[in-house]
């Protein structure tokens, strides 16, 4: 067994969600879920299928990040993973959503942040022990920075 890690290639800093699945059609109930769930969403979505062709299905809304999704999904090839990029929305959106797809068997994370996932690879293929998101933390909140968070969420509009 070889460990490998990935870096997610996500030049704009964008919101993603990368989960783990388990059937030939989870890119499409994902698709559905998320149109269902937020209206004029702005997504791409890629599956790596772990029998048969083996290929990377994909589905989306925006070209761009739909294509940024199935680049993402080839380069980590780590069997039944999938890999959503959003625009104009959060995964707090969908993360639920997502979770509640029949074929969904994990979340690994769903973030902005810089993502390294990391792979173990042997003869039959490959799979995803972990992922780093983000990085260290760098000291404990004060006062200060309780209001700054809660001035932040406010001005995205998750708190009056």
């Amino acid at each position: 067994m070889e460990l490998k890690t990935v870096a997610i290639e996500n030049p704009e800093a964008l919101n993603f969600i990368l989960g783990h699945a388990h059937f030939i059609k989870t890119i499409e109930d994902i698709h559905e879920a998320i149109v269902c769930t937020v209206p004029g969403a702005r997504f791409g979505a890629a599956f790596c299928e772990a029998s048969m062709e083996c290929l990377v299905r994909h589905s989306g809304t925006d070209e761009e990040l739909t294509k940024l999704a199935t680049k993402n999904a080839y380069a980590l090839s780590a069997g039944h993973s999938f890999i959503i990029f959003m625009k104009d929305m959060f995964p707090i959106n969908i993360l639920n959503t997502i979770q509640n797809v029949p074929e969904v068997a994990r979340i690994h994370c769903a973030t902005a942040n810089p993502v390294e996932v990391i792979l173990a690879q042997t003869d039959q293929g490959r799979g995803i022990l972990g992922v780093i998101d983000g990085f260290f933390s760098k000291g404990i909140e004060t006062d200060e920075d309780v209001e700054k968070r809660k001035g932040f969420l406010r001005m995205i509009g998750y708190k009056q």
